[in-house]
């Protein structure tokens, strides 16, 4: 199969690294145009200086803004007007103690890891009905259907992910855009990756032993017994974007190593 995205536009929130960086790579690679989000300058600028370098002849933009915000998402749109693409990637992920944590900390999440995609959508959905194709993809998580006992503001916001994917997706059923989440399970990205690094500092073992510890403690049911990359989640996703995956809609589909244990 040969995915091409020549001529399509997308938009990949958070992308500065992680997940969202291996996301705007894949789409570079199959020839879309990328946007770039992140919420500082200098995060944005880097990025785009090693894409750019990657992808020599490809073409990149970056916008700077907290799309946790209004603020920042008024000024996503206020530069870019349309996109064919969008990947609503934002998102972050806090250890907490759930009779420990304000509402002001649960709002905080929501606004970051749902309403940055909600307003994402309002802004560039209706023009992708009107010419009628479009590709929008959620970044939720395993943890969307196994809610973490030590996350549950995250879990909670990743299944309120899934409802706006899959209500969307009945939205604009018939028009061409096709809308689906990603779940992907325990990947080794900037957030995870920078955790189980210093787990492994602290403890004086290797980033690989933490990792499995992890899975042995918290993950158990996994089938690849290994952290997923950050180019596993991206090939998902890019494939999600292309014209062929056109009969995939309001899907919810996997990469999280067989975490999940139900069969549909």
């Amino acid at each position: 199969m040969k995915i091409e995205l020549n001529g399509r536009k997308a938009v990949v929130t958070g992308s500065t690294a992680g997940i969202g960086f291996a996301i705007a790579e894949g789409l570079a690679r199959a020839g879309a145009a990328v946007v770039v989000n992140g919420r500082g300058e200098q995060r944005v600028t880097d990025a785009l200086k090693e894409l750019r370098r990657r992808f020599p002849n490809a073409e990149f933009s970056g916008v700077a803004a907290d799309l946790s915000t209004s603020e920042g998402s008024t000024l996503l749109a206020d530069q870019i007007d349309e996109a064919d693409i969008l990947i609503n990637n934002l998102g972050t992920a806090h250890i907490n103690g759930f009779f420990d944590q304000n509402d002001e900390e649960w709002l905080d999440l929501f606004q970051l890891n749902v309403m940055s995609g909600v307003r994402a959508a309002r802004q560039f959905v209706p023009g992708m009905v009107k010419r009628g194709w479009g590709r929008v993809v959620f970044i939720s998580s395993e943890s969307a259907v196994n809610i973490p006992k030590e996350m549950i503001d995250y879990g909670m916001t990743k299944t309120a992910q899934l409802s706006v994917s899959r209500g969307l997706a009945e939205l604009v059923g018939g028009t061409g855009v096709t809308v689906n989440s990603v779940l992907p399970g325990p990947t080794r990205s900037e957030i995870l990756g920078n955790w189980m690094a210093a787990t492994a500092r602290e403890q004086g073992i290797t980033q690989d032993e933490a990792e499995q510890n992890f899975l042995n403690t918290m993950r158990p049911t996994s089938l690849i017994n290994r952290f997923t990359t950050t180019d596993e989640i991206a090939n998902m996703v890019v494939y999600v974007c292309s014209e062929q995956a056109s009969g995939t809609s309001g899907a919810a589909l996997r990469v999280d190593g067989g975490v999940l244990r139900s069969i549909v």
